[in-house]
Formats: structure tokens, sequence, C-alpha cells
């Protein structure tokens, strides 16, 4: 059975700066893409960032770009997402991802998720 599981999340002024960490058990994590997600309230959940296997393949979405890094570390079946000079806007309900449909592109398509952790932005 597959599990992920998010930690990292919590409050932070704008400008600021946040680490999520993804744990992932079950499979082999080093053959699968993973990528991150965030759901604001009352908002659709939307892509952030996406990583390829071997972690050689990379993609944002715009509105982190610059901003965010995501990396992985497949000897500790590890996922992470550095978030830096956070905005208000950033703050949502982060998850992460595996195995998407659409391995092309990395954004849609995910069979796995996390339960999500929540980063809050204040202004």
């Amino acid at each position: 059975q597959v599990q992920l599981v998010e930690s990292g999340g919590g409050l932070v002024q704008a400008g600021g700066s946040l680490r999520l960490s993804c744990i992932v058990s079950g499979r082999t994590f080093g053959r699968y893409i993973m990528g991150w997600f965030r759901q604001a309230p009352g908002k659709e959940r939307e892509f952030v960032a996406a990583i390829s296997g071997g972690g050689v393949r990379t993609q944002y979405a715009d509105s982190v770009k610059g901003r965010f890094t995501i990396s992985r570390d497949n000897a500790k079946n590890t996922l992470y997402l550095q978030m830096n000079s956070l905005r208000p806007e950033d703050t949502a309900v982060y998850y992460c991802s595996s195995n998407p449909a659409d391995t092309a592109t990395m954004t849609s398509g995910y069979a796995y998720w996390g339960q999500g952790t929540q980063v809050t932005v204040s202004s």
C-alpha cells in the first residue's frame, strides 16, 4: 500500500521561507514522477511543481517559478519543496502526489496523494 506523508507546513511571514517534506512508503520511490499541489480555501486544487524519477526533469507553475524548488532524495524516499519569498497568496494546503497519468507535462492525473500540510503566509 502506497503512503505519502507530508510535513513542514506552518505559519510564516511574507518574504519568509519554508521547506516541505513528503516521505513515501510502499513502492520503489525512485521510479516514479512526484508532484506538489496546493488548494486554497474556496479554490480548486492546483499544480505547483513536479520532478521526474531521477530528478533530472522538473516542472513549475508560473506563479512559483523562481521562488520554489522541488527536489528529491531517492535514498531517503523523500520529496521536498523549498519555498522562498513566500506571499500571502501562497497560503493553502499543500499535497504531495505520485504517478501522474500525464508523464509528458507531469501536471495532472496523479494517482496517489498525501493528507496535506497547511501553509499560512501572513502579510
